[in-house]
């Protein structure tokens, strides 16, 4: 072999070691959703711990999943949520996302809700 083909043959196996850059994310332990009371006029910031049963007036809120994106990427925030409205039963189940809130929001004649960020 001569030197040009060894030199190739390390750098496709140093390049085949190097990490692509995929989707890479940061597990959060709470979300920060706003909420809007369409009736009241009102918007709130809450806390919701994820894996946990939140009550928020009429609606019960379980974040499932809440993640960040690479913090070298352009920051960004994801989470997968199911909402609930006590008369109605399960209104929302999905992933929203921080930096395109229309994409798949909850749009509900009383309630709006989107996610502000996770922490």
């Amino acid at each position: 072999m001569n030197k040009k083909m060894i030199i190739f043959a390390l750098l496709s196996a140093f390049m085949w070691l190097i990490p692509q850059n995929g989707f890479s994310y940061v597990e959060k332990q709470n979300a920060f959703v706003r909420i809007m009371d369409k009736v009241a006029g009102k918007t709130q910031v809450v806390t919701l711990p994820v894996g946990q049963d939140i009550s928020h007036d009429s609606l019960n809120l379980i974040v499932r999943n809440c993640k960040q994106s690479d913090p070298f990427d352009a920051e960004n925030y994801f989470m997968f949520i199911e909402i609930y409205k006590k008369s109605d039963g399960r209104i929302f189940s999905g992933w929203m996302n921080r930096n395109e809130p229309g994409q798949n929001p909850l749009q509900d004649d009383v309630y709006d809700v989107w996610l502000e960020k996770c922490e």
